[in-house]
């Protein structure tokens, strides 16, 4: 069934009107036939029934006919009149007005007919489809009154012949008004298929897409089907756009994290590999300076490595250790170590009397504070006071606040990027690679938290917030 029917909405729609109109159409004129017929049919009863009660009653003649039979006048009566009365061989009237006698064969299909007094069709050879009524009367004898059907049938075949050429006029109208109607209806469906198609020619899978195309407006009023195509359209266009925009950014930051990546593993084998040459050539008797800064560089690559590592395994969405962890212990440990590893500046800090726990991993959460504290460290001069404040209301907060220098409002954007560093003209002797801070918001990310900073000269505060469990 679905072979027969057109491919195209337009086309099947019109077929779909075309069709209703024809069904009505049929419909229309099979009840209209059917109410005409027995409007028709009753009519001729009606006449059947006056003819019957003329021949029943009719006043008997003063002179008999030939043989003593009673004639049965013709005129004044129904052109194809045929009436069997008793003592009489059954006439039928002419067009003259004249009633000849019927034949023999009409004669015994009437005499055939119950006398119940009911209307009935019956075919009479020579003479064609007749009505006919028997019924006794008053003395017990039985009449037969007949009409012929021509005039019901001609009428009701010439009333089928108008309404079948009406029909095919209908449905061919229906045809061209309905692929005019279909076709404009359905033109703002072709516009939303036409944005759809302008999107697919799109350079869609290299590059940044940018802003694609949209439906127009007008086009996406939800009170209507194709409204509501358009306007999920759009969103999905929006959706594909965002999705696009995320890859190709994504892509940028694994292209830069491999160029960053590999340049700051290219240093530390760059010296390893010179100090073993100088060591090979030289042969000097003792080795350990040289094995030192190998054993120095290698530490420093394998560190880097370690952070890398981490860092990919928090992006990958690989699950962390989660236990009840107690921050006031945790902050203060961090805070003791700052003051033995730095004594140079002033370290304090600021937690509630009762513990503040929450659900994580604690050994990354001691990493983040400690990359905070290690960068006020690097970054700020010897006398800084560094304060660490610890609260929990709706949220749990750490802010690790300095009154250094500040950072450059340039680099606060991408402060929490990899391998940005505070200094670039600092040697790497004194310092990271540049993703501590990196490391300190994905590790807050992984926890279902944030990392944030506010900074400026002489007052600058790094903000840890994470979800109270």
């Amino acid at each position: 069934m679905r072979q027969l029917l057109p491919s195209s909405l337009t086309a099947r729609l019109i077929v779909t009107v075309v069709t209703l109109v024809a069904v009505t159409s049929l419909l229309v004129a099979g009840v209209v036939t059917a109410v005409m017929s027995n409007y028709l049919t009753d009519r001729l009863d009606e006449k059947l029934v006056q003819s019957m009660a003329r021949a029943q009653h009719a006043p008997a003649r003063a002179a008999m006919g030939p043989q003593g039979r009673r004639p049965v006048p013709g005129r004044g009566q129904d052109v194809g009149l045929i009436t069997v009365v008793p003592d009489y061989p059954g006439s039928i009237v002419s067009e003259d007005g004249e009633a000849p006698t019927i034949s023999t064969a009409a004669r015994d299909l009437l005499a055939d007919v119950t006398p119940d007094g009911e209307p009935r069709d019956i075919d009479l050879p020579a003479y064609g489809s007749y009505r006919v009524l028997a019924a006794k009367g008053p003395d017990g004898s039985i009449c037969i009154v007949g009409l012929p059907r021509s005039s019901v049938d001609n009428t009701i075949g010439n009333l089928i012949w108008w309404e079948v050429l009406l029909a095919l006029g209908a449905t061919a109208a229906a045809a061209v008004a309905g692929r005019v109607l279909v076709r404009r209806q359905l033109r703002p469906l072709r516009e939303v298929a036409a944005t759809a198609h302008e999107v697919i020619a799109m350079p869609l899978s290299s590059g940044e897409v940018g802003q694609t195309v949209r439906v127009p407006a007008e086009l996406t009023d939800a009170g209507t089907e194709v409204g509501q195509v358009g306007g999920a359209l759009n969103q999905l266009l929006g959706h594909v756009e965002e999705a696009l925009d995320a890859r190709h950014e994504s892509e940028q930051q694994v292209r830069q994290f491999l160029a960053d990546a590999s340049h700051e593993l290219r240093t530390p084998l760059s010296t390893i590999k010179g100090y073993a040459e100088l060591g090979r050539r030289t042969g000097r008797d003792d080795p350990d300076q040289i094995l030192a800064k190998v054993e120095s560089e290698a530490g420093r690559m394998s560190t880097l490595v370690e952070d890398m590592l981490l860092l990919a395994r928090l992006d990958s969405g690989r699950e962390i250790d989660r236990r009840p962890v107690d921050l006031t212990r945790l902050v203060v440990e961090a805070v003791d170590d700052a003051r033995v590893v730095d004594p140079e500046r002033s370290w304090t800090f600021d937690v509630p009397d009762e513990p503040v726990t929450v659900t994580g991993d604690e050994q990354r959460l001691h990493q983040a504070v400690t990359n905070l504290l290690t960068n006020a460290s690097r970054h700020t001069p010897p006398r800084t006071t560094v304060d660490v404040r610890l609260r929990a209301d709706d949220q749990v907060r750490i802010d690790v606040h300095d009154d250094g220098p500040g950072i450059d409002p340039a680099l606060v954007p991408t402060i929490f990027d990899r391998f940005v560093r505070g200094d670039s003209s600092r040697t790497r002797s004194s310092g990271g690679a540049g993703l501590g801070m990196s490391l300190v918001r994905a590790i807050m990310q992984a926890h279902g938290g944030a990392a944030a900073v506010e900074s400026r000269p002489g007052d600058t505060t790094f903000t840890l917030t994470l979800p109270v469990h």
